[in-house]
Protein backbone atom coordinates (compact mmCIF):
# COMPACT_ATOMS: atom_id res chain seq x y z
CA UNK A 1 0.00 0.00 0.00
CA UNK A 2 1.08 3.67 -0.23
CA UNK A 3 1.49 5.98 2.13
CA UNK A 4 -1.25 8.36 0.35
CA UNK A 5 -3.52 5.77 1.62
CA UNK A 6 -3.18 7.02 5.05
CA UNK A 7 -3.23 10.62 4.54
CA UNK A 8 -6.65 12.63 5.59
CA UNK A 9 -6.64 16.30 6.64
CA UNK A 10 -6.37 17.61 10.65
CA UNK A 11 -7.33 20.91 11.29
CA UNK A 12 -5.18 22.32 13.86
CA UNK A 13 -7.91 23.25 16.02
CA UNK A 14 -8.34 19.91 16.73
CA UNK A 15 -5.12 18.77 18.43
CA UNK A 16 -5.59 18.13 21.86
CA UNK A 17 -3.43 21.03 23.82
CA UNK A 18 -4.80 19.48 27.45
CA UNK A 19 -5.84 16.10 28.79
CA UNK A 20 -9.34 15.76 29.95
CA UNK A 21 -10.29 16.49 33.47
CA UNK A 22 -11.05 13.98 35.08
CA UNK A 23 -9.59 11.40 33.08
CA UNK A 24 -12.57 9.36 32.33
CA UNK A 25 -14.38 12.16 30.74
CA UNK A 26 -13.46 12.01 27.26
CA UNK A 27 -15.53 11.26 24.66
CA UNK A 28 -15.30 7.67 22.78
CA UNK A 29 -15.84 6.78 19.09
CA UNK A 30 -17.24 3.15 19.01
CA UNK A 31 -16.12 1.66 16.04
CA UNK A 32 -17.54 -2.09 15.22
CA UNK A 33 -14.91 -4.33 13.08
CA UNK A 34 -17.59 -5.49 11.27
CA UNK A 35 -21.28 -4.25 10.11
CA UNK A 36 -22.74 -1.83 12.75
CA UNK A 37 -22.65 1.83 12.78
CA UNK A 38 -20.69 4.01 14.54
CA UNK A 39 -21.44 5.10 18.54
CA UNK A 40 -20.52 8.31 20.37
CA UNK A 41 -19.68 7.95 24.10
CA UNK A 42 -17.50 8.94 26.94
CA UNK A 43 -14.87 6.65 28.36
CA UNK A 44 -16.24 5.89 31.61
CA UNK A 45 -18.65 4.11 29.17
CA UNK A 46 -16.25 1.66 28.85
CA UNK A 47 -18.14 -0.53 31.39
CA UNK A 48 -21.19 -1.01 28.94
CA UNK A 49 -18.75 -2.70 26.11
CA UNK A 50 -16.76 -5.39 28.56
CA UNK A 51 -17.90 -8.48 30.27
CA UNK A 52 -16.87 -11.31 32.91
CA UNK A 53 -13.84 -12.98 31.45
CA UNK A 54 -12.24 -10.55 29.40
CA UNK A 55 -8.90 -9.30 29.45
CA UNK A 56 -7.80 -5.35 29.37
CA UNK A 57 -4.34 -5.26 28.88
CA UNK A 58 -2.54 -2.38 29.48
CA UNK A 59 1.16 -0.86 29.14
CA UNK A 60 2.69 -0.31 32.26
CA UNK A 61 5.95 1.85 30.83
CA UNK A 62 6.51 5.02 32.69
CA UNK A 63 7.85 8.15 31.01
CA UNK A 64 11.12 9.24 32.07
CA UNK A 65 12.23 13.20 31.81
CA UNK A 66 13.74 12.51 28.98
CA UNK A 67 14.49 15.85 27.22
CA UNK A 68 18.14 17.46 28.37
CA UNK A 69 19.46 21.16 27.31
CA UNK A 70 22.74 21.57 27.48
CA UNK A 71 25.67 23.05 25.23
CA UNK A 72 28.75 21.76 23.25
CA UNK A 73 32.38 22.11 24.67
CA UNK A 74 34.19 24.35 24.00
CA UNK A 75 32.09 26.47 21.56
CA UNK A 76 29.04 26.83 24.11
CA UNK A 77 26.34 26.49 21.42
CA UNK A 78 23.16 25.27 22.83
CA UNK A 79 22.05 21.46 22.33
CA UNK A 80 19.02 19.62 23.06
CA UNK A 81 19.11 15.49 23.58
CA UNK A 82 15.65 13.11 23.70
CA UNK A 83 17.06 9.85 25.21
CA UNK A 84 15.36 7.24 24.05
CA UNK A 85 17.05 4.20 24.73
CA UNK A 86 19.23 3.53 27.66
CA UNK A 87 22.32 0.91 26.37
CA UNK A 88 24.29 0.31 29.89
CA UNK A 89 24.74 2.31 33.02
CA UNK A 90 25.77 5.12 31.26
CA UNK A 91 25.63 4.55 27.30
CA UNK A 92 22.13 5.79 25.76
CA UNK A 93 20.78 6.20 21.95
CA UNK A 94 19.41 10.00 21.68
CA UNK A 95 17.86 11.79 19.27
CA UNK A 96 19.90 15.06 18.96
CA UNK A 97 19.14 18.88 18.26
CA UNK A 98 21.83 21.39 17.24
CA UNK A 99 24.21 22.24 14.91
CA UNK A 100 27.94 20.02 14.19
CA UNK A 101 26.90 16.99 16.58
CA UNK A 102 29.08 14.74 15.28
CA UNK A 103 30.78 11.56 16.61
CA UNK A 104 33.53 12.99 19.00
CA UNK A 105 31.78 16.28 20.33
CA UNK A 106 32.14 17.05 23.75
CA UNK A 107 28.55 18.10 25.50
CA UNK A 108 28.67 19.88 29.18
CA UNK A 109 24.91 19.69 31.18
CA UNK A 110 23.38 20.74 34.56
CA UNK A 111 25.39 19.19 37.55
CA UNK A 112 28.83 18.89 36.44
CA UNK A 113 27.34 16.34 33.89
CA UNK A 114 29.63 15.67 30.77
CA UNK A 115 28.99 13.62 27.84
CA UNK A 116 30.66 12.53 24.12
CA UNK A 117 28.89 11.92 21.12
CA UNK A 118 30.66 8.54 20.51
CA UNK A 119 28.22 6.86 17.50
CA UNK A 120 26.35 8.75 14.53
CA UNK A 121 23.61 6.29 13.53
CA UNK A 122 20.69 7.51 10.87
CA UNK A 123 19.56 10.90 10.48
CA UNK A 124 19.51 13.22 14.02
CA UNK A 125 19.94 9.36 15.96
CA UNK A 126 23.12 9.26 18.05
CA UNK A 127 24.88 7.26 20.48
CA UNK A 128 25.77 9.20 23.49
CA UNK A 129 27.92 8.32 26.47
CA UNK A 130 27.74 10.03 29.68
CA UNK A 131 30.67 10.51 32.58
CA UNK A 132 28.09 9.41 34.95
CA UNK A 133 24.68 7.65 35.61
CA UNK A 134 22.08 10.07 34.24
CA UNK A 135 19.24 9.62 37.24
CA UNK A 136 20.48 12.42 39.29
CA UNK A 137 20.70 14.93 36.14
CA UNK A 138 16.91 13.89 34.79
CA UNK A 139 14.98 14.41 38.15
CA UNK A 140 16.95 17.89 38.75
CA UNK A 141 17.29 18.86 34.82
CA UNK A 142 15.27 16.77 32.45
CA UNK A 143 11.90 17.39 30.84
CA UNK A 144 8.97 15.14 30.08
CA UNK A 145 9.14 15.11 26.22
CA UNK A 146 6.01 16.30 25.15
CA UNK A 147 5.14 15.73 21.50
CA UNK A 148 6.07 18.91 19.17
CA UNK A 149 2.22 19.59 18.37
CA UNK A 150 1.43 20.22 22.11
CA UNK A 151 2.46 24.22 22.70
CA UNK A 152 0.87 24.22 25.97
CA UNK A 153 2.71 23.84 29.16
CA UNK A 154 1.64 21.20 31.34
CA UNK A 155 1.54 22.17 34.56
CA UNK A 156 1.44 18.49 36.03
CA UNK A 157 4.17 16.25 34.64
CA UNK A 158 1.40 12.93 35.86
CA UNK A 159 -1.23 14.27 33.41
CA UNK A 160 1.69 12.22 30.74
CA UNK A 161 1.45 9.70 32.83
CA UNK A 162 -1.17 6.69 33.12
CA UNK A 163 -2.00 5.72 36.65
CA UNK A 164 -0.76 2.61 36.63
CA UNK A 165 2.56 3.24 35.00
CA UNK A 166 5.63 1.29 36.93
CA UNK A 167 8.38 0.50 34.93
CA UNK A 168 10.48 3.76 33.79
CA UNK A 169 11.97 4.04 30.59
CA UNK A 170 9.75 5.04 28.11
CA UNK A 171 9.99 8.48 25.86
CA UNK A 172 6.44 8.56 25.20
CA UNK A 173 3.04 8.05 27.00
CA UNK A 174 1.48 5.04 25.83
CA UNK A 175 -1.33 7.84 25.73
CA UNK A 176 -4.68 4.99 25.05
CA UNK A 177 -4.15 4.50 28.49
CA UNK A 178 -4.24 8.29 29.94
CA UNK A 179 -8.36 7.80 29.74
CA UNK A 180 -8.38 5.35 32.89
CA UNK A 181 -8.78 6.27 36.54
CA UNK A 182 -8.46 3.96 39.47
CA UNK A 183 -11.86 3.89 40.03
CA UNK A 184 -13.14 2.57 36.49
CA UNK A 185 -10.00 -0.08 36.61
CA UNK A 186 -11.41 -1.28 40.21
CA UNK A 187 -15.24 -0.76 38.42
CA UNK A 188 -13.75 -2.60 35.71
CA UNK A 189 -12.74 -5.95 38.22
CA UNK A 190 -15.62 -5.67 40.19
CA UNK A 191 -17.39 -6.33 36.51
CA UNK A 192 -15.21 -9.74 35.96
CA UNK A 193 -12.95 -7.93 33.09
CA UNK A 194 -9.39 -9.28 34.37
CA UNK A 195 -6.26 -6.73 34.11
CA UNK A 196 -2.87 -7.76 32.76
CA UNK A 197 0.00 -5.82 31.96
CA UNK A 198 2.78 -6.02 29.80
CA UNK A 199 5.69 -3.04 29.04
CA UNK A 200 7.09 -1.46 25.79
CA UNK A 201 9.12 1.12 25.94
CA UNK A 202 8.31 3.77 23.44
CA UNK A 203 10.95 5.11 21.25
CA UNK A 204 11.51 5.60 17.51
CA UNK A 205 9.25 2.52 16.47
CA UNK A 206 6.14 3.99 17.00
CA UNK A 207 6.69 7.85 16.86
CA UNK A 208 9.74 7.96 13.87
CA UNK A 209 7.38 8.87 10.25
CA UNK A 210 7.17 7.16 7.56
CA UNK A 211 8.85 8.75 4.36
CA UNK A 212 8.55 5.65 1.95
CA UNK A 213 5.61 5.86 -0.48
CA UNK A 214 5.88 1.84 -0.50
CA UNK A 215 5.15 1.59 3.40
CA UNK A 216 6.31 -2.01 3.13
CA UNK A 217 9.79 -0.64 2.80
CA UNK A 218 9.72 1.49 6.22
CA UNK A 219 12.62 1.15 8.44
CA UNK A 220 11.08 0.12 11.73
CA UNK A 221 13.15 0.54 14.49
CA UNK A 222 12.54 -1.54 17.42
CA UNK A 223 11.56 -1.22 20.90
CA UNK A 224 11.74 -3.22 24.23
CA UNK A 225 8.98 -5.54 25.10
CA UNK A 226 8.45 -7.85 27.56
CA UNK A 227 5.27 -10.18 28.71
CA UNK A 228 5.94 -12.08 31.85
CA UNK A 229 4.89 -15.64 32.20
CA UNK A 230 1.84 -14.85 34.87
CA UNK A 231 0.27 -12.20 32.91
CA UNK A 232 0.70 -15.14 29.43
CA UNK A 233 -1.06 -17.58 31.69
CA UNK A 234 -3.95 -14.81 32.18
CA UNK A 235 -4.37 -14.11 28.43
CA UNK A 236 -4.05 -17.76 27.09
CA UNK A 237 -6.63 -19.03 29.78
CA UNK A 238 -9.32 -16.16 29.12
CA UNK A 239 -8.58 -16.80 25.62
CA UNK A 240 -9.13 -20.41 25.89
CA UNK A 241 -12.43 -19.92 28.33
CA UNK A 242 -13.91 -17.70 25.71
CA UNK A 243 -12.73 -13.95 26.75
CA UNK A 244 -11.90 -11.48 24.52
CA UNK A 245 -8.65 -9.67 24.56
CA UNK A 246 -8.57 -6.16 24.69
CA UNK A 247 -5.36 -4.42 23.89
CA UNK A 248 -5.24 -0.90 25.30
CA UNK A 249 -2.80 0.96 22.97
CA UNK A 250 -1.21 0.80 19.81
CA UNK A 251 1.93 -0.51 22.19
CA UNK A 252 0.39 -3.00 24.01
CA UNK A 253 -0.94 -3.98 20.79
CA UNK A 254 2.15 -4.79 19.09
CA UNK A 255 3.77 -6.41 22.71
CA UNK A 256 0.25 -9.15 22.13
CA UNK A 257 0.80 -9.82 18.63
CA UNK A 258 4.74 -10.22 18.94
CA UNK A 259 4.19 -12.50 21.63
CA UNK A 260 1.83 -14.60 19.35
CA UNK A 261 4.64 -14.92 16.76
CA UNK A 262 7.31 -16.36 18.98
CA UNK A 263 4.67 -18.63 20.29
CA UNK A 264 4.37 -19.96 16.50
CA UNK A 265 8.52 -19.97 16.40
CA UNK A 266 8.19 -16.57 13.87
CA UNK A 267 10.23 -13.60 13.43
CA UNK A 268 8.41 -10.03 14.49
CA UNK A 269 10.78 -8.83 12.19
CA UNK A 270 9.22 -10.95 9.10
CA UNK A 271 5.90 -11.96 10.04
CA UNK A 272 4.78 -14.78 8.28
CA UNK A 273 1.11 -13.27 6.48
CA UNK A 274 -0.35 -15.97 5.28
CA UNK A 275 -4.13 -15.71 5.58
CA UNK A 276 -4.45 -19.98 5.69
CA UNK A 277 -2.46 -20.30 8.84
CA UNK A 278 -4.35 -20.47 12.18
CA UNK A 279 -5.72 -17.39 13.02
CA UNK A 280 -5.15 -17.50 16.67
CA UNK A 281 -2.20 -18.11 18.60
CA UNK A 282 -1.18 -18.28 22.80
CA UNK A 283 0.87 -15.80 23.22
CA UNK A 284 4.30 -16.79 24.93
CA UNK A 285 6.11 -14.95 27.68
CA UNK A 286 9.36 -12.96 26.14
CA UNK A 287 11.57 -10.21 27.03
CA UNK A 288 13.30 -9.10 23.90
CA UNK A 289 13.20 -6.55 21.32
CA UNK A 290 10.57 -6.04 18.72
CA UNK A 291 10.24 -4.05 15.07
CA UNK A 292 6.97 -6.05 14.44
CA UNK A 293 5.24 -3.36 11.51
CA UNK A 294 1.62 -3.94 11.47
CA UNK A 295 -0.63 -2.78 8.20
CA UNK A 296 -3.06 -3.75 6.36
CA UNK A 297 -2.54 -7.62 4.95
CA UNK A 298 -1.36 -8.36 8.47
CA UNK A 299 -2.75 -11.93 9.61
CA UNK A 300 -4.07 -10.63 13.60
CA UNK A 301 -3.22 -13.85 16.07
CA UNK A 302 -4.03 -12.29 19.38
CA UNK A 303 -5.68 -9.04 20.12
CA UNK A 304 -9.69 -9.33 19.73
CA UNK A 305 -10.70 -5.57 20.53
CA UNK A 306 -8.57 -2.17 20.95
CA UNK A 307 -8.71 0.92 22.59
CA UNK A 308 -6.64 3.73 20.90
CA UNK A 309 -6.38 7.60 20.50
CA UNK A 310 -6.99 9.01 17.48
CA UNK A 311 -3.32 9.29 15.32
CA UNK A 312 -1.32 11.22 12.64
CA UNK A 313 -1.86 11.30 9.47
CA UNK A 314 0.29 8.95 7.81
CA UNK A 315 1.54 7.03 11.01
CA UNK A 316 2.55 3.43 11.74
CA UNK A 317 -0.29 3.78 14.35
CA UNK A 318 -3.00 4.46 11.53
CA UNK A 319 -2.02 2.01 9.65
CA UNK A 320 -2.01 -0.47 12.15
CA UNK A 321 -5.78 0.36 13.22
CA UNK A 322 -6.52 0.56 9.52
CA UNK A 323 -5.24 -3.51 9.25
CA UNK A 324 -7.84 -4.17 12.48
CA UNK A 325 -10.60 -2.67 11.33
CA UNK A 326 -10.23 -1.57 7.35
CA UNK A 327 -8.76 1.22 6.34
CA UNK A 328 -11.91 2.68 4.78
CA UNK A 329 -13.82 1.81 7.37
CA UNK A 330 -11.11 3.99 9.61
CA UNK A 331 -10.99 6.77 7.67
CA UNK A 332 -14.15 7.48 7.68
CA UNK A 333 -14.46 7.04 11.55
CA UNK A 334 -11.97 10.11 11.36
CA UNK A 335 -13.71 11.95 9.52
CA UNK A 336 -16.67 11.52 10.89
CA UNK A 337 -14.85 12.00 14.58
CA UNK A 338 -13.11 15.28 13.08
CA UNK A 339 -16.48 16.87 11.90
CA UNK A 340 -18.03 15.88 15.43
CA UNK A 341 -15.42 18.24 17.13
CA UNK A 342 -13.34 14.94 18.89
CA UNK A 343 -10.01 16.05 20.53
CA UNK A 344 -7.16 14.03 18.57
CA UNK A 345 -3.50 13.26 19.50
CA UNK A 346 -1.99 12.58 22.46
CA UNK A 347 -4.10 14.32 24.49
CA UNK A 348 -7.52 13.80 22.60
CA UNK A 349 -10.28 11.12 22.95
CA UNK A 350 -10.97 7.38 22.54
CA UNK A 351 -11.77 5.44 20.17
CA UNK A 352 -13.19 1.68 20.95
CA UNK A 353 -12.78 -1.09 18.19
CA UNK A 354 -14.84 -4.35 19.36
Amino acid sequence: MHLSDFDYHMPPESIAQHPAEPRDSSRMLVLPRGDGEIEHRHFRDLLDYTKAGDVLVLNNTRVIPARLHGTKHPTGGAIELLLLRQLDAVTWRALVGGRGLRAGQQLRFKRGFEAEITQELDEAERVVRFNQPVNDLLADAGEVPLPPYITAPLDDAERYQTVYSRTEGSSAAPTAGLHFTPELLIALRERGVQLAYVTLHIGLGTFQPVKAEDIATHPMHSEYAELKASEARTINAAKLAGGRIIAVGTTATRTLETAGILSEGGDPDHPDRSPDACPWRPVTAFAQDTRLFIYPGYRWRVVDGMITNFHLPKSTLLMMISSFAGRERVLHAYETARDMGYRFYSFGDAMLIL
